[in-house]
Order: structure tokens, then sequence, then C-alpha cells
């Protein structure tokens, strides 16, 4: 089931998740190109990840919202943490660059999805009752 909530969510993860990947690949690398081409590529690897994740986690029936936001956050973050690794050594090619990067985001990143997750717990955009 597609529904906008799930959209319009999802666009605005990646667009705070893009400008935080951006701007940690550039200064850990020191260089421009690779923080634009490590975000430009994961807007759409994490898109489609993170929209998987979303479904997942919308069907399961958890009802303890603390509990459900810190373990979703956890899941996710080990997902894009993955993605954000391997893109990055890919496009440095230095696993030890990628491996910076994905350290820095994991934690940059954990508390910028706990934030967006309950602002978006609290919301029912989108979704018909």
């Amino acid at each position: 089931m597609v529904s906008l909530f799930h959209i319009i969510k999802a666009i605005t993860w990646r667009i705070i998740g893009s400008i935080d990947t951006f701007i940690l690949s550039w200064f850990i690398s020191e260089n421009l190109d690779y923080g634009l081409t490590i975000s430009g590529l994961e807007i759409i690897s994490k898109i489609i990840l993170y929209y998987m994740h979303e479904i997942t986690w919308f069907k399961l029936p958890f009802k303890d919202s603390k509990k459900r936001h810190f373990l979703k956050t956890l899941t996710w973050r080990v997902i894009g943490t993955a993605d954000t690794f391997f893109l990055s050594s890919f496009i440095t090619g230095n696993p030890l660059m990628g491996l910076k990067i994905g350290t820095m985001e994991t934690f940059s990143k954990m508390i910028l999805y706990y934030l967006h997750e309950k602002l978006w717990y609290k919301s029912n955009y989108g979704i018909k009752n």
C-alpha cells in the first residue's frame, strides 16, 4: 500500500539525510566532488532502502512508541551506514575513508532520524482514517 504519508516522509528524510551526508563526506574527504557524488548517489539508493524499511515497520504491530522509535532508528541506521560505507569506499577508492564517513554519519543521522521519526509519528498527514 503506497500512501502519501510514506512518500512525503521518505522525501523529507532524504533531503535531511542527503544534506548531512554531503557535509560529512565533503569535510572528511576534503573533496567537494566526493561529497556531491556520494550524497547524489545516496538520494537514489536510500530512497529505495528507506521506503522498504518504512513499509516493513508500518506493518509491525508495535504499540510502545518509545521502543518502536528506538528499534526503528537502530535498524535503519544499520542499513543506512552500510549503504554509506559501500558507496563512500567505492567513490573515494579508500575503505578507510568510507569507514570514517559511515562512522560519523552513524551518530549524526541517529539523532536526526529519531527527531524526524518522532515528528512524523505524531502526524497523520496523508493517511486516510
